[in-house]
């Protein structure tokens, strides 16, 4: 049905969210994060995995139902090697993950598929490591 006078409206920023964190999972402060059937990890090698943020607390959840606070934004990460090293030409393409703390420039596939989740898109690339936008 079509307003017909002045409403409130309900709005979130986007740029945190709480996700509730896989039962034995310990994910660190400044780490890349990813979902897993719904439930938070720290981003790994694997497939199937949506990364979503930076964790902004140390959070070592030995039980169920408790939640990491995810920051969205872009965040600087450290860059593979060899040929999975990525570079100025990979800036606006697709990075992937290879640890909660490192990118690289290929899913990983040496012939048997691909190993390795979309980590997000290279903004930038410099001597420290690779900017990527995870919003």
């Amino acid at each position: 049905m079509a307003l017909n006078a002045d409403k409130s409206f309900s709005e979130r920023d986007g740029d945190y969210v709480a996700l509730e964190v896989k039962e034995g999972e310990t994910i660190f402060s400044g780490s890349l994060v990813c979902l897993k059937n719904g439930l938070a990890i720290a981003a790994k090698t694997a497939t199937n995995l949506t990364a979503v943020g930076v964790a902004v607390e140390h959070i070592d959840a030995s039980d169920s139902g408790q939640f990491v606070n995810v920051k969205k934004g872009i965040f600087l990460f450290m860059n593979s090697s060899g040929n999975d090293e990525i570079t100025a030409a990979d800036i606006g393409k697709d990075c992937y993950v290879v640890d909660d703390e490192t990118v690289a420039k290929t899913d990983g596939d040496t012939g048997g598929g691909a190993t390795r989740s979309v980590a997000g898109k290279v903004f930038d690339v410099e001597e420290n490591g690779v900017w990527v936008d995870l919003r």
